[in-house]
């Protein structure tokens, strides 16, 4: 595996793939800590001091945890990028949900040219998801002390010092430019770069909290002075590996249906007689149901806060904190949303009829098994068996991190348990193993040994294969020059700051 990595340096596209890569990860960092104008950044410089010494046993789980983790920190920055990718995963959620209910839509992704005509609807319905989300993250700031990600910054100073219509207005555009700004950014990462450019901006954001996360576990388990509570630390580190190793068979998990087709001459070449397999993943879905119904969950609490005449009420407010600290009925409903959009998602996606068809019209048949509906029937058993493995394991991995935290004697909502389950596990593995995948193609397409000696990779090879290549040598050169003048501007200003 380490000669693996040494090779891919070796390849001039590959390697300019990665660096291009990684130039946009610093960027993407980088507008996370720009603050967006008219805020006050002593304020929020205070505050995220405070949080440097923050008790490990504080929660911030449920929705509230999840914004924080999928905008990178984004949204406790106030940065330009606050909103992250968020208002893109919801608008493409929106737009497959409408494609698998509303003909005309259906219609149009079967058509050539129709999925870039879908895909450019989603990017209208992002602009005006974001103008919503924008408004309201504007107008929160103006009152920090109610959002759950800045309890207790009011103490600090004023944020906003002068919360005109004029500075809503120009927030609310800059959020949004942001937002489309990430947009563009992902695309060309997936065009230019290596991996998908959507989840890889999800990754990073997700990847940015982990070392605070392993600064509160590390004075948890080690600053009581109590050498069992060291003890736990050593097993909690052999259960993240387990529970990591897990995740990985689990989405690489498949069940090989073995076809055979006939045999059948044509000219003096015989065609078929071979024995090919249909993989059917266990885990079909991914992590989409668990973003579903993330989604979904969040729509609660903001309703809950805006609705005039329900906002203030015993009832409601029970309910809002239960769900976006990380309360029980958070994990119910959400446990419940994940195993019933994970057969949703199946049904949208997976077309046993499509399928049967399919291989019926090439010769190729399942032995012991009919062709045509029979086939098709066959196939639907066979994904819905499937479907509710990974669906019981994708809710387990979303409760696990309330089960750990009852082991150590920690809240759910805690930053060290983000990383012991959950959304943010299954979508780093996912994304991990993807790029793994892609840059072993390119290595098995140079004559290199790829990441495993004995086989390869399971999943798609093609990703790479596309007419667009990799970015320019000269825009890389110019993009590490900015990033290095940056820094070195940032180092200057940190050094400046501190000695005096």
């Amino acid at each position: 595996m380490i000669s693996a990595f040494t090779n891919t340096w070796k390849i001039p596209e590959l390697r300019d793939r990665i660096l291009f890569t990684l130039a946009l990860i610093v960027i993407i960092r980088l507008g996370v800590h720009i603050t967006l104008p008219g805020v006050d950044a002593t304020v929020i410089k205070a505050y995220l001091d405070s949080l440097k010494n923050a008790d490990p046993k504080s929660a911030a789980g449920g929705i509230t945890g999840l914004l924080t983790v999928f905008s990178g920190g984004g949204l406790q920055q106030a940065g330009i990028f606050a909103l992250g990718i968020m208002p893109y995963i919801s608008s493409s959620i929106m737009v497959q949900l409408m494609t698998a209910v509303v003909p005309k839509l259906s219609r149009l992704a079967r058509e050539d040219g129709g999925r870039q005509k879908i895909t450019q609807y989603t990017r209208y319905i992002t602009i005006g998801i974001a103008l919503v989300q924008g408004f309201f993250v504007a107008k929160s700031l103006t009152n920090p002390g109610n959002i759950p990600y800045m309890k207790g910054i009011e103490k600090f100073g004023n944020l906003v010092p002068d919360p005109s219509y004029t500075w809503m207005a120009l927030t609310v555009v800059t959020i949004v430019a942001g937002t489309v700004l990430l947009l563009w950014i992902a695309d060309q990462i997936t065009e230019k770069g290596i991996g998908n450019g959507t989840s890889i901006i999800i990754t990073v954001n997700i990847i940015s909290a982990l070392p605070g996360a392993l600064i509160q576990a590390w004075k948890y388990f080690t600053d009581q002075g109590n050498s069992f509570n060291a003890m736990w630390m050593v097993v909690m580190i052999a259960l993240l590996l387990i529970v990591i190793a897990a995740t990985i068979a689990i989405t690489q998990a498949q069940r090989r249906i073995a076809v055979q087709y006939a045999k059948r001459v044509v000219g003096r070449k015989q065609f078929g007689g071979q024995t090919q397999y249909l993989p059917l993943k266990v885990n079909y879905a991914g992590v989409m149901p668990i973003i579903f119904a993330s989604a979904v969950l969040s729509l609660p609490p903001l309703m809950l806060q805006w609705i005039p005449g329900v906002a203030g009420k015993p009832w409601a407010v029970k309910l809002y904190g239960e769900l976006s600290r990380g309360g029980l009925w958070f994990y119910i409903l959400g446990g419940i949303g994940i195993f019933l959009f994970s057969y949703f998602w199946v049904a949208m996606m997976f077309q046993p009829s499509q399928i049967a068809e399919d291989l019926k019209r090439n010769g190729g048949y399942i032995p012991g098994v009919r062709p045509g509906k029979p086939t098709a029937d066959f196939l639907d058993f066979t994904m819905t068996r499937l479907t509710f493995a990974g669906a019981f394991f994708m809710v387990a991995i979303f409760i696990l991190p309330v089960l750990t935290g009852k082991l150590v004697g920690l809240p759910p909502g805690s930053l060290v348990l983000q990383f012991f389950g959950g959304t943010s596990l299954l979508i780093m593995v996912g994304v991990v193993l993807d790029v793994m995948r892609q840059v072993e193609t390119q290595l098995l397409q140079k004559h290199y040994d790829g990441f495993l000696r004995k086989g390869k990779l399971k999943g798609r090879y093609d990703r790479l294969n596309q007419n667009t290549g990799a970015a320019p040598k000269t825009a890389i050169v110019y993009l590490w020059t900015v990033i290095g003048i940056l820094i070195v501007i940032g180092s200057a200003a940190w050094i400046y700051q501190h000695s005096h």
